[in-house]
């Protein structure tokens, strides 16, 4: 999302209008049924929901995570940028909403079944299709399926087979894709109609220009904390190239979030020949 962007420019593509839309758990469900081409009586959405076990380990922050009556999980993600590798990601993503249900307690045989879902507003596999749906099965006996409960399923807006998919997705896709101005056409559809209506009461919400706001601060908050983190690791690098980091100056290296500081030390990381020169001088 562009810095410059305001709640009024924002299209369904941008990550804070997708999960206000999809706060709305009759949208959600209609989203899910048009997807999955299944029947979905009820659903309780969590927007923006952070997944994190652990200060150490990568947490993941999803769009939008809902489950229905029958337990079933669903994580929706809108990708604007393209992803270097989306099978690892989806992977991890599983990963992280199952260790979520086992913490609550649950046995691996009551692991609900998992949808972990991306629209991408590029092709992410460059074949054409507007649906590319993956599950488990066996390499030596394709329709032999490993019936692990998860399934992972990327839309693209980019497809070309209108023919082999339903026109609702169709027409879903060419509203993901729409810029601004095109947004607001009429797409001749009633589920887009009900995204554009949405759409204009969320723009129209002071609460939401307010919510707005701050998930921005927190969002450019999260961002710094991300860059500071990697500045660490770099000097940390460098210095453990030097020899044992003592443990004091470890911490004190992972917890400084100012950029500046960090930029220095790695410079000076880089160019000492001793811990030693490293301590005196930073």
């Amino acid at each position: 999302m562009s810095s410059k962007k305001t709640l009024q420019e924002l299209t369904i593509k941008d990550n804070f209008m997708f999960g206000a839309v999809m706060g709305d758990a009759d949208i959600c469900r209609r989203l899910l049924e048009m997807i999955l081409q299944f029947p979905i009586e009820s659903v309780e959405v969590s927007q923006e929901k952070s997944i994190v076990y652990h200060p150490e380990y990568k947490g993941i922050r999803l769009d939008v995570y809902a489950k229905d009556a029958n337990r079933t999980h669903y994580n929706v993600e809108m990708q604007a940028i393209r992803e270097k590798t989306p099978g690892k990601r989806t992977r991890y993503y599983h990963s992280q909403i199952d260790m979520e249900i086992l913490l609550s307690g649950a046995m691996y045989a009551d692991l609900p079944n998992t949808y972990v879902i991306f629209i991408c507003d590029f092709d992410p596999f460059g074949k054409g299709r507007y649906c590319y749906t993956f599950d488990q099965k066996c390499v030596e006996i394709p329709d032999l399926h490993l019936e692990d409960g998860s399934t992972t399923i990327f839309l693209s807006t980019c497809g070309k087979n209108e023919s082999e998919v339903p026109e609702e997705m169709v027409k879903f896709l060419q509203f993901v894709k729409a810029d601004l101005e095109e947004s607001t056409k009429d797409f001749q559809d009633d589920f887009v109609a009900a995204l554009q209506k949405s759409i204009q009461s969320i723009k129209a919400s002071r609460e939401q220009e307010v919510h707005f706001m701050g998930w921005y601060e927190m969002l450019r908050d999260e961002r710094a904390e991300g860059k500071a983190e990697g500045k660490a690791e770099v000097v940390l690098e460098f210095l453990m190239e030097l020899g044992p980091v003592p443990e004091d100056v470890r911490e004190k290296i992972i917890t400084e979030t100012d950029l500046d500081v960090l930029t220095n030390w790695t410079k000076l990381a880089a160019k000492s020949d001793t811990m030693m020169h490293f301590l005196e001088n930073m």
